[in-house]
């Protein structure tokens, strides 16, 4: 990582913590009702986001975990900046499930000794897409496992988020684009 990107992340770590520890709403975001860990690890393309200064120009952001002996998830987050041939970013994170009887729940930290709450909010049966969200709802991902999502399936993750009082008119869909094409 170079060093401006470094300072980028700290930055935007000790941000979220401050919003997340400081700000959160009086209504606690509902998690899904449990988590398959290991049908949960892979690879999500993330297809739309409230996006953090870091992320306002991403394209073909992919999260990926991957399930550790000790409990623990490793987490690779990667994009490009402003188009498919955009310099690359990659951030590590390290989760911890918190609450290990919905699995739903997580710490990520991303710099320590910083841990930031992490919501699985919402999840297909068939674990083709979820959403993350963080308590004071300033942040969301919304992942699906191909770069693309029906518009459908898409709509009712925007009714159930607004149900959970998100400002949907916040998410930004986030392009991706393979092969010159979006």
């Amino acid at each position: 990582m170079d060093a401006k990107f470094l300072k980028s992340l700290t930055i935007l770590i000790l941000s979220l913590a401050v919003l997340t520890a400081c700000q959160e709403d009086e209504i606690p975001l509902k998690t899904v009702q449990k988590v398959d860990l290991e049908r949960f690890m892979g690879d999500w393309h993330v297809v739309a986001i409230i996006p953090n200064f870091i992320e306002r120009n991403a394209v073909n952001g992919v999260e990926s975990y991957t399930l550790n002996e000790d409990g623990h998830v490793d987490i690779r987050y990667t994009f490009r900046i402003g188009d498919a041939t955009g310099k690359k970013k990659e951030m590590t994170a390290k989760g911890f499930i918190y609450d290990t009887e919905t699995n739903a729940e997580w710490r990520v930290q991303f710099l320590w000794p910083f841990k930031l709450p992490y919501l699985v909010i919402d999840l297909d049966p068939e674990y083709r897409y979820t959403v993350i969200g963080v308590p004071n709802r300033k942040y969301a991902w919304v992942m699906s496992r191909k770069p693309e999502i029906d518009s459908d399936v898409y709509e009712g993750i925007l009714q159930r988020m607004e149900s959970q009082g998100y400002d949907v008119e916040s998410l930004k869909k986030m392009p991706q684009i393979r092969d010159g094409k979006s």
